[in-house]
């Protein structure tokens, strides 16, 4: 690989993504191990067709079916992440949930369930992590999933809406404490991605219509589009990059 591309290989590295099984989660999933990176995927749910990709591309795919509501199965994510590889290089944080419902509306119960997936398994999964990292002095990279609604307000998802703006503050928040360890955290802002969370926008005629014509780029993304960002940030490459949420939504915030 010629010298300047080759920073942005991630051979012999680990990666951990949650959120495996589907979506953006796979995709990123499947980019790593065709990057060169040993891959574990944690999700709720069998990660067959996750590996299925990755024996297609040659690549190493390991798999931790986990509850990713309940911070209690973060020793066990560690202790079975340890069990294959000598450390995990790379955390993506990508699980994440969403519930629509006006907000005069929405219950205590489903605003727990998505803040604790969507920013309280963040936090505290990325500290469980960076201890390891602090401790081997070798450093790592953290990659949240934001969204549109880190930047935004949004309609009937005021839970989502909360936890994903905490996220793109949670990113600066970490790499402020943790890039003198070498440990690079930083995020990803999908756009309107066309995922099993956006399922039923896609299915309203009318809102995908309306979404649509807001994007310059004219289409809805897809988990391939994000996958470049992601190898960037996981890659030395992006070696000096710390506290950033980096777009990619087809134009939608230039809007």
């Amino acid at each position: 690989m010629p010298q300047n591309l080759s920073m942005f290989s991630l051979a012999g590295k680990t990666a951990l993504v949650t959120g495996a099984n589907t979506g953006l989660g796979q995709g990123i999933c499947a980019a790593y191990a065709a990057a060169g990176a040993n891959v574990i995927g944690v999700a709720r749910r069998s990660c067959q067709e996750t590996a299925d990709k990755i024996k297609a591309v040659d690549g190493n795919f390991t798999e931790i079916i986990a509850d990713l509501s309940d911070i209690n199965v973060i020793p066990h994510i560690v202790e079975e992440a340890g069990k294959d590889y000598s450390r995990v290089d790379i955390l993506v944080n990508n699980a994440g949930i969403i519930k629509r419902c006006d907000s005069v509306d929405v219950t205590m119960e489903d605003w727990d369930a998505v803040v604790n997936l969507n920013e309280k398994m963040v936090f505290f999964l990325s500290q469980a992590f960076a201890k390891n990292w602090i401790r081997d002095n070798q450093g790592g990279k953290i990659i949240n999933i934001a969204s549109m609604l880190s930047y935004q307000g949004g309609i009937r998802v005021p839970s989502y809406t909360a936890s994903k703006s905490a996220i793109m503050g949670l990113t600066r928040a970490l790499a402020n404490e943790w890039a003198k360890y070498g440990i690079n955290v930083n995020a990803i802002a999908p756009g309107y991605m066309a995922t099993n969370n956006t399922q039923n926008l896609r299915s309203d005629e009318q809102r995908s219509e309306e979404i649509l014509s807001r994007i310059p780029a004219g289409r809805w993304g897809t988990p391939e589009d994000t996958t470049g960002a992601a190898i960037f940030l996981a890659s030395d490459a992006a070696s000096y990059v710390h506290g950033f949420t980096l777009a990619v939504d087809g134009g939608w915030l230039a809007r």
